[in-house]
């Protein structure tokens, strides 16, 4: 099996195991901290990680069995994949309840963790070689998400006693996120479409690289609004 070949389609499945692996430790080390009973503690763990684990089945199955690629049907087939998960993490950390946890994740922590969308951006470009992506959805087109990645190592080590830059950064990695999500829509083979150059972006609705939207995406925005929610709970 070629290299490149073999990285790009272990890539998204990789990179989302590993991240999240360091994300849910954060958690369980955030939701330890508090005074909460021990078995309110484990059921919350036990709800989160179940929740994966039913969320990338979902994938799977939609991915698997072509629904997801059907883009006639878009966006019924599409839009949920991408609100389901938008929803649920708005309701999550903006509700009263989660303000105990957030108040105990290291800041650092959840900062350092965006160094994920640097891989990221990286499996893009080796699919942009292969030509199963445009170049707009890598960092040779319009695609900077990889300066997120990038300076968010940056961010962790010089930033952290600046809330105004850390909001900053913050607000300027969502603006990133959301560009590129833009972007992929806008090149996908639908009436919405404004990108014309080929190949158009339908990859991303094919098993294993239906885990770039579905779990690489909202990685990315959790941590940012994560960030966002303890740096106000300061004020």
């Amino acid at each position: 099996m070629n290299a490149i070949y073999f990285i790009t389609t272990v890539g998204f499945p990789l990179i989302s195991i590993v991240s999240f692996f360091f994300f849910i430790k954060e958690l369980r080390t955030a939701i330890e901290k508090t005074s909460w009973p021990v078995e309110k503690k484990r059921k919350i763990k036990r709800s989160i990680l179940g929740g994966l684990i039913a969320w990338a089945l979902a994938v799977s199955v939609v991915s698997l069995t072509g629904f997801a690629g059907k883009f006639q049907l878009f966006p019924l087939n599409i839009l949920p994949m991408v609100l389901i998960p938008l929803v649920i993490v708005l309701v999550l950390v903006f509700s009263n309840g989660s303000k105990i946890i957030i108040y105990q994740l290291n800041l650092k922590v959840i900062t350092q963790l965006q160094v994920f969308r640097v891989f990221v951006e990286i499996i893009l470009w080796l699919l942009f070689i292969q030509n199963q992506v445009p170049v707009q959805m890598t960092f040779e087109g319009r695609n900077l998400d990889i300066l997120a990645g990038i300076t968010s190592l940056i961010a962790a080590r010089w930033l952290l006693r600046s809330r105004s830059w850390m909001i900053t950064w913050n607000v300027v990695g969502l603006a990133l996120l959301i560009n590129i999500v833009m972007v992929a829509i806008l090149s996908m083979p639908t009436s919405l479409r404004v990108f014309d150059n080929e190949p158009a972006n339908t990859i991303v609705t094919q098993f294993p690289f239906i885990f770039l939207p579905t779990f690489l995406v909202p990685l990315a925005y959790i941590l940012h609004f994560l960030s966002l929610r303890k740096l106000f709970m300061k004020w």
